[in-house]
């Protein structure tokens, strides 16, 4: 026992010996709590939420409806904090051990964080996960065959808006453009953006892909643009240019002569302004080179939440019944309701509120054709939208295949060099 509290307790038992007997008994049970203290477990009933800021609020709100219809899980106390996706994720692959249980982040950042040791596979719940959700969030939440994540939106990607009363057919893009041309309409597309140029080469099966260390750091690239394909995606390039119809941009507030513009989500409401009664929007066209036809594809983005490694079964447990509630088809309605987020999960997606959303649904058409974005070099955008300013400026129109090739070798070149 420790002389300090030996010497006090004797001393008090000489001021009030009166209460000898007790205050024996008392250093006793002192005594025996002490010894045992070193050999009592304690058990982490603590879990630790990052999500956005505007979703703090609910989260908590959606946590606590989910304690409450699960008394077994009541006894966790559950803090969430505001971290934004980026910075979740960056953290997480920098202090895995002190980062959150429980974290949002975006698909780009997936194979960073696997590689940092950051996130727990599905495990159990990746039949569940496969079921719920459509195959665009499920491929996204997944890294070499193993699901790592579970997915919460499919809602960040481009399609096309169009003006129904001018437009006959969108599926064509060669459609498109006569029907523009005849009305004196403009069709837009920003064929000078990392984002949106995408949409031909990554459709006629060309490659884009950049690996990363545990760090997020580029290592290597894979880029198949200097191919027979990326020469048929250029030359579709090419010929959209040539039309009298075809402005570069991607922002219908900036577009007041438009009848068609690929564009996302975020202009809704601004396509709704713009063409009234006869706002309609549906996935992006085919474009044919060489009488062959090709569907547009592009990059498509997704919102997933991890989970990171986890030493006690019963806490992941805890934090695994948290996620897939936070997850499941109640609560994305509920998130898409509350903030707008485009849901993942198929139920959700079939809601009426949701089936309502004439530019989800779009979405959710062009994003069976589309990669989800992995990251990319800040060069790469740059080299985009140089080889996108070249096209525009007629540079290449009536150039031999050879000249293009050499203009695609280039490109390919400076793009591998990026991760060097």
């Amino acid at each position: 026992m420790n002389k300090k509290l030996v010497s006090v307790l004797t001393a008090a038992v000489c001021v009030c010996s009166v209460f000898g007997g007790a205050l024996a008994a008392s250093a006793d049970e002192a005594v025996e709590t002490a010894e045992g203290a070193e050999t009592v477990e304690v058990i982490d009933k603590t879990i630790t939420v990052w999500c956005p800021e505007e979703l703090t609020a609910f989260t908590e709100e959606m946590i606590g409806n989910f304690q409450e219809a699960n008394p077994d899980y009541a006894d966790y106390t559950v803090t969430v904090e505001a971290v934004g996706e980026s910075d979740a994720a960056y953290y997480m692959m920098t202090d895995v051990e002190g980062g959150a249980d429980i974290f949002h982040f975006t698909q780009d950042q997936l194979a960073s964080l696997v590689s940092a040791g950051a996130l727990t596979p599905a495990g159990d719940t990746s039949n569940w996960v496969k079921e719920q959700n459509d195959a665009g969030s499920v491929y996204a939440a997944t890294w070499a065959d193993t699901i790592y994540a579970y997915p919460l939106t499919s809602d960040s990607g481009y399609f096309l808006y169009y003006d129904k009363s001018v437009i006959s057919d969108p599926t064509t893009i060669e459609g498109i453009l006569s029907d523009c041309e005849t009305a004196g309409k403009d069709f837009y597309m920003e064929i000078n953006s990392g984002w949106y140029q995408p949409a031909f080469f990554l459709g006629t099966g060309c490659d884009l892909v950049y690996e990363t260390d545990d760090l997020g750091g580029i290592t290597s690239a894979k880029v198949t643009y200097a191919s027979p394909e990326g020469l048929k995606a250029l030359k579709a390039m090419i010929a959209l240019t040539e039309s009298t119809a075809f402005r570069n941009g991607s922002s219908i507030s900036d577009a007041p002569n438009c009848a068609a513009i690929v564009d996302g989500t975020w202009d809704s409401s601004a396509a709704k302004d713009l063409f009234g009664e006869n706002c309609a929007c549906t996935k992006l066209p085919t474009f044919s080179v060489d009488d062959e036809e090709y569907q547009m594809s592009g990059f498509g983005g997704f919102r997933l939440l991890g989970i990171k490694p986890q030493t006690d079964a019963d806490k992941l447990a805890a934090i695994r019944a948290i996620s897939q509630y936070l997850a499941g088809a109640e609560v994305q309605l509920e998130r898409y309701l509350a903030a707008g987020w485009g849901p993942s999960n198929k139920a959700a997606q079939a809601s009426e509120a949701v089936q309502a959303d004439a530019a989800l649904s779009a979405l959710a058409q062009q994003l069976i054709y589309t990669v989800p974005q992995g990251q990319y070099p800040a060069d790469y955008w740059t080299l985009a939208t140089s080889l996108g300013d070249t096209v525009i400026s007629g540079e290449l129109t009536g150039a031999a295949d050879t000249e293009l090739m050499g203009v695609l070798q280039s490109f390919q070149d400076a793009c591998i060099a990026c991760a060097e």
